[in-house]
């Protein structure tokens, strides 16, 4: 059975395909989803600890119809999916004698929600998970580990607004601006879906390949989702959920809890459908009861007051940019997909529409299209796809007397790459016995956000405009040490040769080869999985 997950910061959704009808369908798991009348079902992104010694956990509906989701303990985790494979500031809570990181949490979720899942379906042999376009290579490489410990034979990653284009099945020769605003990111996606030829190459960044090539028994011919820009905000829903409880904090005088969180999202969601909302809230502390009380005009001015819509703007430029660069304008875009739960904001699709016509915009799929577009990959969909961050190396900037990246693989790079980049190395000190280089991924230039805790929050807050964000991939341990010198190194000549090379699993390779020795020491060497 093929099963597609789209693991999102608020919310998952799961996606089968059909082998009856050739079509894809959402998954209800009993006691795990929530049951919705306007929705599909969905699993809530929560997870309670009742055990970590053990790896007891509920998951899903199953905290909420417990209520540990409004209670303000360190065993129940929201949100948590921002925090993996990021930079954390605050600390993380110790349960059970153990502490807690949040790649734990999220694994413990999936293994739970895939355990519940494959008796289900009579087990589960291909397994395709989407990722957020603007994730760096420690979220990919953190997903990758969980997949290997899955016991599932093929496993498939793809963007989700790559994914969500292929859910909504439009026509061939389409290109495509998917909008995916969820709980935690806000991805763009510029996508061409063409028509391909037949072929039973294995297709699709595979994490895990068993003994069978994915889609070689598919009777629909493959399709190319050629991705043309990508552009992200570490921005969502639970951003704004957190300045409408800090907004009534300020106004009414109320605590700032998980109960209030959950009241003001109320407040939020029911704006997406009236011009005015309110919840009530009684603090059992005081006995005093609070009406929250919102219209659209105030949470408007709440979203421009924290530079919402100045960081949807940078998103679309940057997008729209990419686009002009491969031949696309703003009016060869055929369609623009929404999709995610803040999509659903009329704040959000006025905005949208300030770039595009109405006539262009969907939004009637906004939950299920990314979980059931992936389910593509394995029907034999051809992704060809790029490299959103630039890779650099770390130098010693002596102008400014502190360290410096300098940029070897650029953005928008194709993979598999045609031609290697080629860095020259030589020795430092006199009688060096080994030669050290550190490999980083390089984010954005322009203004980005970093996660912290505020309290028990997880959120985000804006880092300076101009301001590159480093992550690097082989500093720990031995890994940075790329060659031994036989014989020792010497200042004044070059030494070694690197060649950078991306292969067709986005992987980085790097073959060095000794210039005096005409030796070659590494060949072909894995340095990291690429985002």
């Amino acid at each position: 059975m093929t099963i597609a997950i789209d693991f999102g910061t608020s919310n998952t959704v799961i996606a089968r395909w059909n082998p009856v009808t050739q079509q894809p369908e959402t998954i209800n798991i009993p006691a795990l989803s929530l049951q919705q009348s306007r929705n599909p079902p969905i699993i809530p992104s929560l997870i309670y600890i009742e055990d970590a010694t053990q790896g007891k956990v509920l998951v899903g509906q199953e905290v909420r119809d417990r209520g540990f989701d409004l209670k303000n303990e360190t065993r129940c985790f929201r949100s948590f999916k921002r925090g993996i494979g990021a930079d954390i500031q605050g600390f993380l809570p110790e349960i059970d004698g153990e502490l807690i990181t949040f790649e734990q949490v999220g694994e413990l979720f999936l293994t739970k929600v895939i355990a519940q899942l494959a008796p289900m379906q009579g087990g589960v042999d291909s397994l395709v998970l989407t990722v957020p376009v603007d994730s760096f290579e420690a979220y990919r490489h953190w997903l990758g580990k969980v997949c290997q410990a899955l016991p599932v034979e093929r496993v498939q990653m793809l963007d989700e607004p790559t994914a969500a284009a292929l859910g909504y099945g439009l026509a061939d020769q389409e290109v495509l601006l998917v909008i995916d605003f969820g709980g935690g990111t806000l991805d763009l996606s510029l996508v061409r879906l063409d028509q391909s030829v037949q072929t039973k190459k294995p297709v699709g960044f595979l994490l895990k390949w068993g003994n069978k090539s994915l889609g070689e028994n598919s009777s629909q011919k493959p399709k190319t989702a050629r991705v043309l820009a990508k552009a992200g905000q570490n921005l969502g829903g639970t951003d704004i959920d957190n300045w409408l409880t800090d907004y009534f904090a300020k106004t009414q005088g109320i605590a700032v809890t998980q109960l209030t969180t959950r009241l003001a999202e109320r407040v939020k969601i029911q704006l997406s459908t009236q011009s005015q909302a309110s919840e009530v809230y009684f603090d059992d502390e005081n006995f005093e009861s609070y009406e929250l009380q919102l219209n659209r005009e105030v949470f408007d001015n709440i979203l421009t007051e924290k530079g919402f819509y100045a960081l949807l703007d940078e998103s679309m430029t940057s997008v729209l940019q990419q686009g002009r660069r491969q031949g696309i304008e703003v009016a060869d875009i055929n369609a623009v997909l929404l999709v995610g739960g803040t999509v659903q904001l009329p704040a959000v699709q006025t905005w949208v529409k300030q770039y595009f016509p109405s006539e262009k915009i969907r939004c009637e799929r906004p939950f299920e299209a990314i979980a059931q577009g992936a389910l593509q990959l394995a029907q034999g969909m051809e992704i060809k796809d790029f490299l959103y961050h630039s890779y650099g190396v770390r130098y010693w900037d002596r102008r400014h007397q502190r360290h410096n990246w300098h940029s070897i693989i650029k953005t928008g790079q194709a993979y598999p790459m045609s031609d290697s980049v080629e860095l020259v190395l030589g020795a430092s000190l006199e009688n060096q016995p080994s030669i050290e280089l550190i490999i980083g991924e390089l984010g954005d230039q322009t203004a980005s956000t970093e996660v912290y805790f505020d309290g028990d929050r997880l959120i985000t807050r804006p880092i300076q405009a101009g301001v590159t964000t480093v992550k690097p991939l082989n500093d720990q341990g031995t890994a940075k040490t790329i060659a031994k010198l036989t014989p020792l190194g010497y200042p004044g000549s070059d030494r070694i040769k690197v060649l950078f090379q991306v292969d067709e699993q986005r992987f980085l390779r790097i073959t060095v080869e000794d210039l005096l020795t005409n030796e070659t020491l590494l060949e072909n060497q894995l340095v990291a999985q690429l985002s």
